[in-house]
């Protein structure tokens, strides 16, 4: 009797069992194969911005994690399946808890958005002079969520990226040769060919001025005392403020040295007897 009841047990619950081994099995095999591909994933994403310059490597290395997460979460919900989980709650638990999440870090979200259009457009480098939101100055770190910019007195100014994409951005280091625009006022008394040349050769004697494209000198405006010449010379990027903060300078000393006069404001008065 014991023999019959041990086989009648053997015949009931062998079948479930071998079909529990094999969900386990197939498991394991589904979460071994789907974490090496997300790995893969991972790894060849991130790969692609380090194999290609012009991509940048921060936003690749996060895609990169992105993907190898969505991956594993569908192997997750497939192993789950496995065992006869319901995983269409489990789906839509995890869409709720992601839109709660989204709500909550709505700022920081727009950040990031931000900076992975900053970072896929490179509107700026790290490195470039720029007026990105109202700030001028050197950047020095750009993240998904910030950037960071170091100013000419010193200061590190850490701008949201939102805040920079929502603006209009000055990249003053995208050319390699910049015009740098300055205005000077002559007295009538001075020709204007002779102003030109003086200044001219102002411009050709300073180190940093190139020839091409040549400098523009041209009188803008006739004001009530004195002639008002726009001088635009160009230079490299590197060099702009050497040239916007020592030609006026040089110009002072070159005008005084060729007598012309200066244009003081001046009012005629006629009285009548």
């Amino acid at each position: 009797m014991p023999e019959f009841l041990n086989s009648i047990d053997l015949q009931q619950y062998l079948p479930g069992a071998i079909g529990f081994a094999t969900n386990i099995l197939l498991a394991i095999v589904i979460f071994i194969i789907g974490s090496w591909i997300a790995g893969r994933v991972g790894r060849f994403v991130a790969g692609l911005g380090k194999k290609y310059e012009h991509l940048d490597s921060t936003l690749f290395t996060f895609l990169g994690s992105i993907a190898r997460y969505v991956i594993l979460a569908f192997v997750i919900i497939a192993v789950l399946n496995r065992f006869g989980v319901e995983t269409t709650s489990i789906v839509a638990l995890l869409g709720a808890a992601g839109l709660a999440v989204g709500l909550a870090l709505q700022g920081a979200m727009s950040n990031l958005a931000a900076g992975v259009m900053l970072l896929i457009f490179r509107p700026y480098k790290v490195g470039d002079f720029v007026d990105a939101a109202g700030i001028f100055g050197n950047v020095e770190e750009i993240s998904l969520f910030t950037t960071v910019l170091q100013t000419f007195d010193n200061q590190q100014i850490i701008i949201p990226n939102g805040a920079i994409w929502g603006a209009t951005i000055t990249n003053h280091s995208h050319h390699p040769v910049r015009g740098v625009e300055m205005k000077f006022s002559v007295a009538y008394s001075v020709g204007v060919d002779q102003a030109k040349a003086v200044i001219g050769k102002v411009l050709a004697d300073h180190p940093h001025i190139v020839a091409d494209p040549a400098p523009f000198v041209e009188v803008e405006t006739l004001g009530p005392s004195a002639m008002e010449f726009v001088v635009r010379p160009f230079t490299d990027g590197a060099h702009y403020f050497d040239v916007r903060y020592s030609v006026p300078e040089q110009m002072k000393t070159a005008f005084t040295a060729a007598g012309f006069e200066v244009p003081f404001p001046a009012t005629k008065v006629h009285m009548d007897r």
